[in-house]
């Protein structure tokens, strides 16, 4: 079963966390934890409900469990981590073998491992701090982005006018202009007292 709630009242943006957890008990505890946190929360109780609401609603954050019927949460990390690259992924389980750590690590690329049952202030920083990393990710992606794209405009600009881009300075490193003939340098004096 599906479940959406908005866990603040203003019209601001808000990160969108995707829970899932085969048990009801867990969904619960989760929203009444984060309910007046500045989130968006969807629950899934499936693996494959998870999925479609990533297909429908992409969230920011995931936060699985791991041990469910159908599909583990390792293997819902995976897929996630295939097909939505920049969904964050966290486990929160009651199962801490030390594989299972190491493959969510490892091939679910995970933000984090939470162990249930969860302390409330350690599960609300991590997602915080979560949503802060993948904020600044997508601002670094959107910055190399627009870098690329002001680098691809001067090698244009320098195929239309070679040298436009190039510098010259002197031996103390100051940058050298070309000026027109009829243009005094700094050193000529100007005006009426010549």
């Amino acid at each position: 079963m599906t479940e959406t709630t908005e866990s603040s009242r203003d019209s601001t943006p808000r990160a969108h966390i995707l829970i899932v957890d085969d048990e009801a008990s867990v969904r619960s505890a989760l929203h009444r934890t984060l309910r007046k946190e500045p989130y968006r929360l969807s629950m899934a109780e499936s693996a494959a409900e998870a999925l479609q609401i990533m297909r429908d609603d992409r969230p920011d954050l995931l936060v699985t469990d791991h041990l469910m019927p159908q599909m583990t949460g390792l293997d819902l990390l995976r897929r996630v981590r295939l097909t939505y690259p920049d969904v964050g992924r966290i486990l929160l389980t009651g199962q801490a073998e030390l594989e299972t750590v190491v493959a969510a690590i490892n091939e679910g690329e995970i933000f984090r491992f939470l162990r249930k049952p969860w302390d409330d202030t350690e599960l609300k920083l991590t997602l915080h701090i979560a949503l802060d990393h993948l904020r600044t990710e997508g601002e670094n992606r959107r910055l190399i982005a627009l870098l690329h794209k002001q680098a691809k405009v001067i090698r244009t600009l320098e195929t239309a006018h070679p040298g436009l881009t190039s510098i010259r300075r002197d031996a103390a490193g100051a940058i050298l202009l070309d000026l027109p003939d009829d243009e005094p340098t700094n050193d000529e004096p100007t005006g009426a007292g010549r």
